[in-house]
């Protein structure tokens, strides 16, 4: 918790903070009209998978371009700019007349998601060397605070939005206003980041290949309730309306973020793959309730899921910067471009899985994924004792 009150009482570690949590609102405002966007243009889940993956290969896109735009103009300035041309491309899926221009209005967004993903974690590391400070998990924390703070928006005035595209613009209106408030702290950084920010290299697989996997399946699993656990509650739970849809992702996103916030201090006590290991096994039990389609129970459930994975993919970087004989900067970029990978691809899966039988068997695939990497964090513990 002292990450979270340094954060909270210095503007210099907030602006950056902030980003994070802009990132997740215009997310989370999206999720929440995806129903709508799909019954407006006459789609299936297939045909939604596919546009879920432009995304993805946008993101993809920026990943090798990224970090060479961002030394030339400077970490600082990427940042805000990369989080308010995200804002304002984020309105153009809920404008797409056509399924086409859905595809491409996703790829525009999807370019922008990483390319200020990369440049709002490489301002985070630059501000940690200077001041000697660790802010980075509360930082991620804030990730899902912003993802809480659209799905509690959403649950108020959803049912008073008929035009969902009025809601973007007042979520990227806030998003733009608060970042160009906060970024003169952080404006003039320009500390180039390292090319391994934004690149993979595949000879760290082998040493890295355990956490490698866990890091796929948990981002891949956060993706993917990200983008579809409302779309879960209203045809295979079938709730009521639809502020109760919207709330298996507010909770996810709740007690992800106050898993973050406390997970330092657990690690300290029980260590990374011990860590690991329990948030795994709540994963699946969180699974299993939400396996279950009875509304209070999978409801339950997403909040379970959301506090098992916020301990695990800052304990997996945590091993990934130890790993032997494996430079620290490269271990923790290789094993958070996978997972950056496996958050990307993962919605689209479910879709393709979705079309060919149903949701329910997406979400039983990706509680069979949490179980693998139990196992997984099982194992690199027995290897290491």
């Amino acid at each position: 918790m002292n990450s979270l009150f340094l954060i909270l009482s210095r503007k210099r570690y907030f602006a950056p903070a902030w980003v994070f949590a802009s990132l997740n609102i215009m997310i989370g405002t999206w999720v929440l009209y995806i129903p709508r966007v799909k019954e407006k243009l006459g789609i299936d889940d297939g045909e939604l998978g596919v546009a879920l993956f432009c995304m993805g290969l946008g993101s993809l896109v920026s990943l090798t371009v990224a970090s060479r735009v961002i030394k030339r103009v400077g970490v600082g300035a990427s940042t805000v700019a990369g989080i308010i041309i995200f804002s304002l491309l984020f309105l153009m899926p809920l404008l797409a007349p056509s399924y086409a221009l859905l595809c491409v209005s996703l790829f525009s967004v999807g370019l922008f998601s990483c390319f200020t993903d990369i440049a709002m974690n490489a301002l985070v590391s630059d501000i940690e060397t200077e001041d000697d400070v660790h802010i980075m998990s509360s930082s991620h924390g804030f990730f899902s605070i912003g993802g809480a703070i659209a799905a509690v928006i959403g649950y108020f005035i959803i049912d008073l939005v008929k035009v969902p595209v009025y809601h973007g613009m007042g979520s990227a209106i806030l998003v733009i206003v608060t970042n160009l408030w906060l970024c003169k702290s952080y404006l003039t950084h320009r500390t180039p980041i390292d090319d391994s920010h934004g690149t993979l290299n595949f000879n760290l697989l082998k040493p890295l290949l355990g956490l490698t996997i866990i890091a796929l399946i948990i981002m891949g699993s956060e993706g993917a309730i990200e983008q579809w656990s409302k779309l879960y509650l209203e045809d295979i739970v079938q709730v009521a309306t639809e502020k109760t849809a919207g709330m298996g992702f507010l909770l996810f996103s709740l007690f992800m973020a106050i898993g973050r916030f406390f997970g330092d201090g657990v690690s300290k006590r029980f260590g990374s793959l011990k860590i690991i290991i329990g948030g795994a096994l709540l994963s699946v039990v969180g699974y299993l309730a939400v396996l279950s389609a009875s509304t209070y129970v999978t409801l339950v459930g997403f909040a379970i899921i959301g506090l098992g994975f916020s301990v695990i993919i800052p304990e997996l970087l945590r091993l990934a910067g130890k790993a032997k004989g494996v430079n620290s900067a490269d271990g923790i970029s290789f094993v958070a471009g996978a997972g950056f990978i496996g958050f990307l691809a993962s919605p689209p899966l479910v879709g393709f899985l979705a079309d060919f039988s149903s949701l329910k068997l997406s979400f039983t695939v990706l509680g069979g994924g949490a179980l693998l990497a139990m196992i997984i964090g099982i194992m690199l513990s027995r290897k290491r004792n």
